[in-house]
């Protein structure tokens, strides 16, 4: 999660400089713009992060991308799989001790690659076998944004360590990266055709970027950021890839929504037909995770 501030009145001065002061006015107006923010400050950190990541008042935020998967077998090219239409809702509000907390609703829905067409069958371009799609959920998650990054609570499967926060030209950048991993609950001697092995692996790396005068600007709550993550994950189980070298590749970008009239139509429609909860947030209070919930269904069909 990320977040930044910077004046209007720089980007147009730079803007507005002639070419031979413009070689060095990159670099001033970053410089200035570090000291405005004040990094070294810990509540400015923070505000930042949250800022532009997400919000610093008490609002809800929607966050919509588009996630292409691919499968890498350990050699050759990254294989096209599925591409997910992903929202993700956050409650966001600010704390007493200067960090912001957020509440965290996300859904996908799988769709043929690189299209809008929702699927329920997939055909696996390694194995050739068809399978089941089994849509992405989770939340509600709780994550506390603080100036050296975000905490997430034991439900997540992100544990994101924040990296430093980069000003180029008017842009800020937020980047964090996460490595996770846990005991596969799905044993390979017990789910041969689903478990990717004995050690689940997770890893994502993220970047928000938003115009310093955005952030900068006191009349805002949240910075408009472009958003942008690749993960490298076991198979999921519903893939049938158990035993199979490799891991998914994932390539997201995306952007905050000012509300849900944002959505783009054909995503909504995916959403409302795979993952209908998302838009019911308020009612909302089981904690949700794909992963178990596949596991418990597996389960029962196995007897």
């Amino acid at each position: 999660m990320t977040s930044s501030t910077f004046t209007r009145r720089n980007v147009i001065a730079t803007a507005a400089m002639t070419a031979a002061a413009a070689t060095t006015a990159p670099r001033t107006a970053s410089a200035q713009m570090i000291g405005t923010l004040d990094l070294a400050d810990p509540k400015t950190r923070a505000m930042v992060r949250a800022k532009v990541g997400g919000s610093i008042a008490e609002e809800t935020v929607y966050t919509f991308y588009r996630l292409h998967l691919y499968g890498y077998a350990n050699e050759g090219n990254l294989i096209p799989f599925v591409t997910m239409n992903n929202l993700n809702i956050t409650k966001w509000k600010p704390l007493p001790n200067g960090n912001y907390a957020g509440t965290v609703f996300e859904s996908g829905a799988y769709c043929k690659f690189d299209t809008d067409e929702s699927i329920d069958v997939w055909e696996n371009p390694i194995t050739g076998e068809k399978r089941d799609v089994w849509p992405f959920i989770g939340g509600p998650l709780k994550a506390e944004v603080g100036p050296d990054g975000a905490v997430t609570d034991e439900t997540a499967t992100v544990k994101p360590k924040a990296q430093r926060i980069d000003i180029i030209g008017d842009t800020i950048f937020v980047p964090s990266q996460s490595a996770f991993s846990f005991p596969n609950p799905m044993k390979p001697e017990q789910y041969p055709k689903e478990s990717a092995g004995p050690i689940y692996y997770w890893d994502s790396h993220f970047v928000h970027a938003a115009k310093v005068a955005d952030v900068l600007n006191p009349k805002l709550t949240r910075a408009g950021a472009f958003s942008q993550f690749q993960n490298l994950v076991s198979w999921h189980p519903w893939f049938g890839l158990g035993g199979k070298p490799g891991r998914t590749y994932g390539k997201a970008y995306g952007t905050k929504l000012k509300n849900l009239d944002e959505l783009p139509k054909g995503a909504r429609l995916t959403l409302e037909k795979q993952t209908p909860e998302i838009f019911n947030v308020d009612n909302w209070t089981k904690p949700r995770l794909d992963f178990p919930e596949y596991m418990a269904w597996r389960k029962a069909k196995q007897g």
